[in-house]
Order: C-alpha cells, then sequence, then structure tokens
C-alpha cells in the first residue's frame, strides 16, 4: 500500500503545478465571486453649500453609526468621477437639512444605502424641531439619552441559540468553490487507477507481491489525502489571512470536509467502474460533478432550492450533506452531535458507492 502512495506521490512531485493551479483557482473563484475580503460599503459624501465643511463633519459622524457602511469625506469632484467610472456605488451630496445621491446606474446597494440616510436624516431633522421649539438647551441631550434608554426595549434570539445568527453569503460560497475544486482534484487522482490498468502498471503490480486490497488502499488514501490538503490549505489561508468568519471550530469543519472527501472518491470509483479508459472518465466526471453544487443550491441563499424532485436528487450526494453541516458549524455554533446525521448519510453514501465501484472494475478487469 505504501509503494502505491509513494508512487502516486512521485507522480505529482514531478508535476506539482496541477494541484497548486487547483488550490489556487479555488481561492481565486472566492474572491472573484464572494467579494474578497469583507470590509464595509464605502460610500462618497461632500457639499457644496458655502458651510461645507461645518456639514461634512456633522453628517459624517451622523450617517457613521452602521457597520455595513463607511461615509467618507472627499472632493465633489472626486466623488462624481468615482462614481462615473465605477469605483464606489453611490455618493451622497450634503446640504444642511436635505441631500442628494449621485449614481450612475441602479445597483442593489443603492436602496440599502438610500434608506439608511434617509433614517438618519428623518431622525436629526425630528430633534432639531423639538429642541427649535423648546428653549431648554439640553432637549437634544436628553432626547438622545431617552433613545438609547428608551422604555420598552426589543430583544431578538435565534430559534436554536439566544445569538441570531448573521448569515455570509461569501462563507457559503468559501465552502462551495472549495468543495467544488476538491472533487476535481480527487477525481482525477482515482482516474489513475484507470489509466494504470491501460498502461499495464496494474497488471505488473497484480504479479508482485501486492495484494488487491493494499492496490485500492494505496489509490484511495492518496486521493483522500491529496484532496484533504487541498480543503485544509484554502481554509486556513481564507480564515487566518482573508479573515474570513468560518465559525470557530474549524477542526470540525476540516473533520466534516474528511467524510465529504471520502463519499467523493466513493462516487468516482463508481463513475471508473463504468469506464474502460481514461478518456472517458474525463468526459463524464466534469460533466457530471458541476451540477451537484447547483442542485444543492450551494451557490444561492438557504432554502432557494425547494423542488422536491431536485432536493431529492441533491440528497443522492454527499454535497448538499456537507454543505448544511458545514453551514450549520459556521453560522449556528453547531457541535460534533449536530452534524452527525450529515456525517452518517456521507459515510453511507461512501461505503455503497465504493462497494459498488470496486465491484464492477474488478467484474470488467
Amino acid at each position: 500500500m505504501n509503494s502505491v502512495i509513494w508512487a502516486q506521490f512521485a507522480k505529482d512531485k514531478r508535476n506539482p503545478l496541477v494541484i497548486l493551479l487547483f488550490i489556487a483557482g479555488s481561492i481565486l473563484m472566492t474572491l472573484l465571486f464572494a467579494g474578497g475580503v469583507y470590509s464595509p460599503t464605502t460610500v462618497y459624501v461632500f457639499s457644496e453649500e458655502e458651510n461645507a465643511t461645518e456639514i461634512e463633519e456633522k453628517w459624517e459622524e451622523l450617517l457613521n453609526v452602521d457597520d455595513s457602511f463607511q461615509f467618507v469625506i472627499v472632493e465633489s469632484e472626486q466623488a462624481r468621477d468615482d462614481v462615473q467610472s465605477g469605483k464606489v456605488d453611490v455618493a451622497v451630496k450634503l446640504m444642511e437639512q436635505d441631500y442628494r445621491l449621485v449614481i450612475a446606474s441602479e445597483l442593489p446597494t443603492i436602496p440599502y444605502v438610500q434608506q439608511h440616510v434617509d433614517k438618519v436624516f428623518q431622525r436629526e431633522a425630528q430633534i432639531s424641531a423639538i429642541a427649535s421649539s423648546s428653549n431648554d438647551d439640553q432637549v437634544r441631550e436628553e432626547i438622545e439619552s431617552y433613545l438609547a434608554n428608551a422604555p420598552f426595549q426589543l430583544e431578538t434570539q435565534g430559534l436554536e441559540t439566544e445569538e441570531i445568527p448573521q448569515f455570509n453569503m461569501s462563507t457559503q460560497l468559501l465552502f462551495a468553490f472549495t468543495f467544488f475544486v476538491s472533487m476535481f482534484i480527487l477525481g482525477l487522482r482515482v482516474n489513475n487507477v484507470t489509466s494504470d490498468k491501460v498502461s499495464g502498471v496494474w497488471d505488473r503490480m497484480i504479479l508482485s507481491p501486492l495484494s488487491k486490497t493494499s492496490m485500492y488502499c494505496g489509490y484511495i488514501i492518496y486521493s483522500f489525502l491529496i484532496a484533504l490538503f487541498q480543503v485544509t490549505v484554502v481554509l486556513l489561508v481564507f480564515k487566518y489571512m482573508m479573515n474570513y468568519e468560518v465559525g470557530d471550530n474549524l477542526w470540525l469543519i476540516i473533520l466534516i470536509a474528511t467524510f465529504f472527501i471520502f463519499s467523493m472518491i466513493s462516487i468516482a470509483m463508481l463513475i471508473t467502474g463504468f469506464v474502460k479508459s481514461p478518456e472517458q472518465f474525463y468526459a463524464i466526471y466534469p460533466s457530471v460533478i458541476p451540477l451537484l453544487p447547483l442542485i444543492s443550491g450551494a451557490y444561492m441563499p438557504p432554502e432557494t432550492i425547494t423542488h422536491p424532485v431536485l432536493v431529492f436528487v441533491a440528497d443522492l450526494f454527499p454535497f448538499s450533506h456537507a454543505m448544511d453541516a458545514v453551514m450549520s458549524v459556521a453560522f449556528y455554533g453547531a457541535g460534533f452531535q449536530d452534524v452527525i446525521m450529515q456525517l452518517v448519510i456521507m459515510l453511507l453514501i461512501g461505503v455503497i458507492a465504493m462497494g459498488v465501484g470496486i465491484n464492477l472494475i474488478e467484474r470488467r478487469s
């Protein structure tokens, strides 16, 4: 078994570019489609009034109360040029008691910015109206203190825990693309079984003291290790270098990944049992694998895929179960006991697919 593992490792050692490109590809896809390192939306503010500096400083402090937005004072020419060139989505032209939005096109972020700015202006208008109608100079401070400690307080909590889970689409896409790339890595390594059969290496190994169990275990273990290496590297990079929120139980996410990788190796082994050459595997496997994240809804918000047929088909493969498990850990703080059902299902899929796949390979031999 060890000789088979080292033989597969020697192939990748001579040409490590493929593995490195896959790892880089999973990172680049996440950065491209998930928006890179998380940062609040930058919104430019400027004023063209006579007392522009005073107006800008006043409203900048009032507007920067939401972590989702960062309002930055710039010159009016820079704000208009950057909006027109697409560097920022929207800018806010400030006046004493009013504002105007400067936009180049209708983008999804604009309604959220407008809602936030409108709320701040309405609140300030109400406070100013009350303060102007009163002769007490402390009215504004009393109102702000009252709002901060209102007699009626709303408390919110999640269904399963007191803390409300914060869903992050970027984190979901991180897991989706990481698992997606790992399926290609392990698939290419499992296809070495067919390649060695066609080239005659398999027959020479049969004549050696190696048993068939050791031969299969060598291919499976190496495919498992190389895919797990890719997943672990990507998760560590995004957690500690890109500051992505992947939860506190990183070890549990990696454990889920191990079950997912094993079950997907079994699926690849099952496909190997139906093909006669590496070229046929390359034609079938890359055509089937990209469909799994789509029918599992990995690229969309939760509960988007509700059609019973698609849900049933997705449950036949380990991708949907792995995504459910890692999302529960990352967003809801789930523990091992909470995801054990998904782990058992992935293990069951892997055992069945592995048994059928090896049986088909042996019958074809």
